[in-house]
């Protein structure tokens, strides 16, 4: 009976031990790496601004835009960009040149030299500040207030299309990594 158990012991160990000398193989603290110069990686989509995608491109760019690098926006991207701010939103050119200089590159920026409190979608570029975007940040109506309202010119404005209507989170964020709240 002894030997019969320590068999069933057995044959539940191997599979465990099996997998643990896997991973302890697997696991060297000796040794650092970094990426590989030599590997071909493939940018699935970038999205640092959500107004460059999802308001000034068509849905036929989204996918050029997701598969470039930054490097080009200026070039491709600031005559679309202008295009609709002058044309679309019917707004000064000023209006569409500032867009287009602080949206462009599409790449979020942080300046870590300044402070932390300044943090928040495009402060790097309104306000001097720290950049970033923060969870609570409210990037849609910020950047329908550039296109449509009163932000960067107060004439010829469209109040109605200057704010998404909807409110800030209904459940706090968590205290936590990933510090998103529950789906509900």
């Amino acid at each position: 009976m002894l030997l019969t158990l320590l068999r069933r012991i057995g044959r539940a160990l191997v599979p465990a031990t099996l997998a643990l000398s896997f991973v302890a193989t697997g696991c060297d603290d000796t040794t650092t790496t970094a990426p590989n110069p030599d590997r071909l990686y493939n940018q699935v989509q970038r999205l640092g601004n959500p107004l460059v995608s999802e308001v000034f491109l068509a849905k036929r760019d989204h996918g050029f835009h997701g598969s470039t690098a930054p490097t080009i926006d200026v070039a491709a991207f600031t005559p679309i960009i202008r295009g609709f701010v002058d044309n679309v939103a019917g707004r000064d050119t000023t209006v569409g040149k500032t867009l287009a200089a602080v949206l462009l590159p599409d790449e979020l920026l942080v300046q870590s030299d300044k402070a932390t409190n300044t943090a928040g979608w495009l402060t790097w570029a309104l306000a001097d500040g720290w950049g970033g975007r923060k969870l609570e940040d409210d990037v849609v109506t910020a950047g329908l207030q550039a296109v449509f309202g009163a932000l960067l010119n107060p004439n010829n404005t469209s109040p109605g299309l200057a704010d998404d209507n909807v409110d800030a989170n209904d459940v706090a964020f968590s205290a936590t990594f990933p510090y998103l709240a529950a789906a509900h």
